[in-house]
């Protein structure tokens, strides 16, 4: 039954995009908090890829190219932004292509189609709904729908994670056996624990950043609450890299900005311990061990589960090939994989190097991490100085792309992809609202001093606003 209402409100704003593209725009990224869920459908007519949200993306693209001309949209990114998404999807094409047409090690298992579906289309469309945002959100009003739409996805999110994992996983014990659980009800909703602890992670620090933009002290609170409960639903996801993630953004965006918090941040491995002892747990699991002389000791295959055993491995393999790297899939199509297999057993073949960075030279060497790496590295500059102003608009967009942003670099150490995919669906479309707010920013200060009304993102209390860096 919850299909077919799912089947009539697409329906719905699919025809409403013809009279507000944007608004269906917000709705599309909102679904994302649903469309991965396990009762989801995935297709439709037994059509690959005719799922709901595909269909509502398409209905909003279309709308957005009939309704341009008519709103006056001008494609007005900064031209080293435009050469830097280029460049970088120039790397995701190559890469692909490369996959393509050499399948060694993989020619069994994966056809050119799949190839297709999964490594060039579903990895550009992620990018898309952000760009889209990016391109529509000229005013105070779409900007508050875009704000509202991401950190909705999230609390979404984190609200089902609450409701359906056991809260003795961070309150209590439960053993080993409750990470298994772990990973079944995160795969339930649509995510892996990983992906879930990492976008949560950066999703409550994004939502503390939106708190200024709330007037009334009762709304305040309720955007508090809803950062504890994204947060607490972090806890509960097991995942390591996102906790350590989580405390990482956090004290950068301290240091940052809210100074005061540096204060606090020796108290939070306190309380974690006194109410959190599961998650401590889970954090502290693989250190303690006691080997058979009856020595305490370290188990880094615990600690990493078993990163740090193949690592070095694809460390070697990055120095065999480091300027071009061998495209995409690069570990199970360079052989690595069945390497790793043979060596420790099928429980250690990775398909992938669970780290981001490792894998971006793997795939692309330094001619293709370049351009990636300097495109996220301006994202994070641009967006720290949003953060640190003055407006409460420009500080909430800087502040919600910013914590989004580090939350997937610091845990891009031990997990997460440079690629598009679908848990990253938020942190781009802030990202690129990050963008909107900071062109829009320039402009009121170029146009100002010349006398001309800035009648769009300019009406943010201008006043508030600090000096273009």
């Amino acid at each position: 039954m919850r299909v077919y209402a799912l089947y009539i409100v697409v329906a719905f704003l699919v025809i409403y995009a013809w009279k507000d593209w944007f608004k269906c725009l917000c709705a599309l990224i909102l679904m994302m908090a649903f469309m991965e869920h396990e009762d989801m459908p995935k297709s439709m007519f037994g059509i690959q890829g005719f799922n709901m949200w595909n269909v509502l993306f398409m209905g909003v693209f279309v709308a957005w190219l009939a309704s341009r001309r008519r709103e006056g949209l001008k494609w007005d990114m900064p031209r080293h932004m435009n050469v830097l998404l280029l460049l970088y999807l120039g790397v995701i094409v190559i890469g692909f292509l490369r996959a393509v047409f050499d399948r060694s090690h993989i020619e069994r298992t994966t056809t050119t189609s799949g190839l297709i579906s999964e490594q060039l289309i579903n990895t550009v469309k992620w990018v898309l709904p952000g760009l889209l945002l990016f391109d529509g959100c000229r005013t105070r009003k779409r900007l508050q729908w875009a704000v509202v739409s991401i950190l909705g996805m999230y609390f979404l999110l984190a609200a089902q994670v609450v409701k359906r994992m056991p809260w003795s996983s961070a309150l209590g014990g439960g053993g080993e056996g409750i990470q298994h659980t772990r990973l079944k009800l995160c795969g339930s909703i649509g995510y892996s624990s990983c992906d879930m602890s990492t976008f949560l992670a950066g999703a409550s620090w994004a939502m503390l950043a939106a708190v200024p933009l709330v007037r009334r002290r009762k709304h305040k609170l309720l955007v508090l609450g809803a950062a504890g409960i994204t947060a607490f639903g972090q806890a509960l996801t097991g995942g390591r890299a996102g906790y350590a993630a989580w405390a990482a953004t956090g004290l950068v965006l301290c240091a940052i900005k809210w100074r005061k918090g540096l204060i606090l941040a020796p108290a939070v491995p306190v309380l974690a311990v006194l109410l959190l002892p599961g998650m401590v747990d889970r954090i502290m699991y693989g250190f303690g061990k006691t080997d058979v002389s009856g020595q305490a000791m370290t188990d880094d295959y615990e600690v990493t589960s078993g990163r740090t055993l193949i690592w070095p491995h694809v460390i070697d393999k990055i120095e065999e090939s480091p300027v071009i790297g061998y495209g995409r899939l690069a570990m199970p199509r360079s052989g690595l994989t069945a390497f790793l297999g043979r060596e420790y057993g099928q429980g250690d073949a990775f398909p992938h190097p669970h780290n981001m960075y490792l894998e971006l030279l793997l795939d692309n060497g330094i001619i293709g991490a370049i351009p990636i790496l300097l495109f996220f590295g301006l994202t994070v500059i641009y967006s720290a100085k949003l953060f640190r102003n003055a407006d409460p608009w420009c500080s909430a967009a800087g502040g919600l792309a910013l914590g989004l942003l580090l939350a997937q670099l610091f845990a891009g150490m031990g997990s997460q992809h440079f690629y598009p995919e679908e848990s990253k669906v938020g942190m781009w479309a802030g990202m690129f609202l990050m963008l909107r707010v900071r062109v829009e920013r320039v402009r009121f200060f170029a146009t100002a001093g010349k006398g001309r009304l800035y009648v769009n993102l300019g009406r943010m209390r201008p006043a508030g606003m600090g000096a273009v860096s």
